[in-house]
């Protein structure tokens, strides 16, 4: 079961100059600011920048669809022909990720968050 698309994520080559234009965009400071991650909120929206999404093979913004369980998810889009991008892994918190391309080059990201303690 998806939860709706709640995050997308740019690939970004200068870390800094995408945080200030979208600090600018949002009008907010990011919620998350590493030199691996850089999120911000905005009307119920994650907006993340990604200083090695481009090397992940991202080409553009990837969209996160949020679902229940992320393993069967990629599974049942493997076996509907997309091609694995990103395998599912950790990427802090227990919330896992995962990325596929469909048949046209789209990229499509799965996001499970961590379960609640």
């Amino acid at each position: 079961m998806t939860h709706g698309l709640k995050t997308v994520i740019y690939p970004v080559k200068d870390l800094d100059r995408a945080k200030a234009l979208f600090r600018e965009l949002v009008g907010t400071e990011p919620y998350a600011d590493s030199a691996y991650y850089v999120g911000f909120k905005d009307a119920g929206q994650d907006v993340g920048l990604d200083p090695n999404g481009h090397s992940k093979g991202m080409t553009g913004p990837v969209p996160y669809w949020h679902v229940d369980d992320v393993r069967a998810t990629l599974a049942a889009l493997l076996g509907a022909g997309a091609e694995t991008l990103q395998d599912v892994h950790d990427v802090g918190g227990g919330m896992l990720i995962a990325s596929v391309k469909d048949a046209d080059g789209n990229l499509i990201g799965l996001m499970q968050q961590a379960p609640a303690e």
